[in-house]
Parts: structure tokens; sequence; C-alpha cells
């Protein structure tokens, strides 16, 4: 496929490893001095004609698998190559796909389609110069802006997949949650077979709530044929423990009650309630969600980091609870609040802040 740049102030090694998203970094390579991302995405189509079978393959979204590559010194700008699937389940996809089965129209719908995505995932449409106008005029913020050039938000691919990641990211490390959410797609995920790789995607609510929560539950079905250790495909196997359980009610919840695309058309407030009311779902956690799920960005997630970094800055070390922490939050920085949230976290992290707050 042709190499096509997208030209926008964005360094995205950088924003997929600033431990604010709700969803694992892409695949990572460096190559001398570029750095890789690869991943799968998925596009909607209704149908693909096999003229080969003379057969009708019928899918929701075909999934694509995205090269990013980045020069390490220059974040105004990166390039992206794409690959079609060989393989995908039980269909083949090599003599269907193709460039040259494709028309100019066809190839120029899916390129647009796959502009549309990087625009989302990586907040291509945010101004980060005007931001940075605004965070220079704040004392207490204008240091982050050397610390954090070109960090921009991390928007999930898939709603329903930084839900359940954000459940899984309550009370726990990052390598931690992104291990078991990696673990949950190579056991029940779409796999999808391309020149450069094996990508697995994300399963669906429907199947949540098929799968067994312990080990134990598995080997009850199979009437304990084999050790406990041998049984794997469940989800406390995947490691994340206690939250198995809110992960399947979530899913139901979205099943039977939640329109996900209706959280794009409602308010923030509206939004926020709502997501609340998902199992395993914390104010922090709700705010992670509509943030890097749904792109609220007047969010500001507070979690003990956050809360000890604003008390630093701006209530001169007294202690405050973490709802005093949001309300600032919303209150002061207004739109920006989820911006500036990702970018006092970073820059506690790399400026030494952090370790001083420890102290």
């Amino acid at each position: 496929m042709s190499n096509l740049k997208f030209n926008s102030l964005i360094n995205l090694k950088l924003t997929q490893e600033s431990g604010q998203t709700s969803q694992a970094p892409w695949k990572y390579n460096s190559v001398g001095n570029t750095d890789e991302f690869n991943e799968l995405i998925y596009l909607k189509v209704p149908s693909i004609i096999n003229e080969v079978n003379d057969e009708t393959i019928n899918l929701n979204e075909l999934p694509i698998l995205l090269k990013l590559s980045q020069d390490k010194s220059n974040f105004n700008e990166f390039s992206y190559l794409y690959e079609f699937p060989k393989i995908v389940g039980n269909h083949q996809f090599s003599q269907i796909l193709d460039e040259k089965n494709l028309s100019n129209n066809e190839i120029k719908t899916i390129e647009n389609e796959i502009k549309k995505e990087l625009v989302k995932i990586y907040d291509l449409g945010f101004d980060l110069q005007k931001f940075y106008e605004f965070l220079l005029d704040d004392e207490k913020l204008a240091p982050s802006v050397d610390f954090c050039n070109g960090l921009r938000l991390f928007i999930a691919k898939d709603p329903f997949e930084c839900i359940i990641s954000s459940i899984c990211s309550a009370n726990n490390s990052i390598a931690r949650w992104t291990k078991s959410i990696d673990k949950i797609k190579q056991n029940w995920g779409e796999k999808a077979e391309f020149d450069s790789g094996i990508f697995y995607g994300f399963p669906s609510p429907n199947q949540f709530l098929d799968f067994y929560e312990t080990p134990i539950e598995e080997a009850d079905e199979d009437g304990h044929s084999y050790e406990i250790d041998c049984y794997t495909l469940n989800l406390k196997s995947c490691g994340v423990g206690y939250r198995a359980p809110y992960m399947k009610k979530a899913s139901q919840m979205i099943l039977d009650e939640v329109d996900l695309n209706e959280i794009f058309n409602m308010n923030y407030d509206e939004a926020f309630d709502l997501i609340l009311k998902m199992p395993g779902v914390g104010p922090k956690v709700a705010d992670c969600i509509l943030l890097y799920g749904f792109g609220f960005e007047e969010a500001f997630p507070s979690d003990v980091w956050i809360k000890r970094i604003v008390s630093h800055l701006y209530f001169d070390g007294e202690e405050i609870s973490a709802e005093k922490t949001r309300d600032f939050g919303i209150d002061h920085f207004g739109d920006y609040a989820g911006y500036a949230q990702l970018y006092l976290f970073h820059y506690a992290r790399k400026s030494g802040l952090m370790e001083k707050i420890k102290k």
C-alpha cells in the first residue's frame, strides 16, 4: 500500500506510553532513528464478494493492519502504511483483497476511513499550540510544555474495549492490566493474519457473557478431566482477579440498557452519571472511560497521584479529597481539564516532582 503522510504535531511514542490511557500501547519497534507502531483497526464494510468461489462474505467490520512510523527527531508529522488481511477466522482474503483488484474509488474510500480513525484515536483535531498558550499562562503548568511536547490524548479504538480495560485497570498496575487485556484478546478475540504477523480483535459484549470466570467454573463444566492448573480459558486465568464478575455484569448492562453510541451525544454530566452505574466503576474510572473512550475532554480523572500533584501545586500540600481534586480540575481547567490532567501526570513523572511528593 502507498505510504501516506499525516502532518500534525504529535509525539507518537510519548502519547502511547504516557501511562494515562484506557488501551494497551500498539506493538512497538525501534528501527534506527524511526519509531514504528502496528495495530489492528476495523473499518465498516457491509460485505465482500469472493468472485473466485462466487461467495458473499458478510462482515460487520473489516480488520486492517495500520503501520505507523515517525522520525524520532520530528514530531510534526508521521507516516502510515496499511495491510489487508490474508485470513480472518475461516475466511481466506488473499485473492479477494488486493490493491490490484480494487478501484481507485475503493482505495480512496478506505484511506479516508483510515484517516478518520487516526484523527479520532490520536485526537489530531485538537489544537496543541493553543493549549500550550493556556499552559504558559499558568505558572504551575508552564514547565510541563517542555516535558510533554507533542503529547496527545490516546483515544480507544473501541469504546467497549475501553470500558473493560478501564475496569481491569482499577487498583492495578499498567503492566498487569495491559497483559490481561492482551490475554483476553488472544483467548477469545477474532484472529486476523497479515503478511506482518497475527493480530487479535477484542471480544464482543455477547462473548463476555459466555466466558468462565474462574478455573474451577471451567473445570466443573468439563467434568474435571484435567488438573485445575490446565484450565486457562477463563477470565481469572487472564489475571483480572476480582474484576471478572464486574466485566461480565458490565457487558450485560451494555447489551440490555446502554447504547454506547448514544453516550457520544450526551453532555458530560449525563454521561458521567450513566457510566458510574456500571459495576466496578468509581468516579476515577468513569472519568477515564469518558476521556479516553468517548473524548469528553472536560473530564478530570483523579487518583491518588493526581490528588497529590494538585495538592502540591495548588493547595500548598494540604490534604484534599479525590472529589475536591476532581471538582478543582473541572472548574480550574474547564474544557482543557482532560489534557491538563494528562500533562500534570506526565510532567510529575518526568520532572522529578512525583519523587519529591513521595518523600
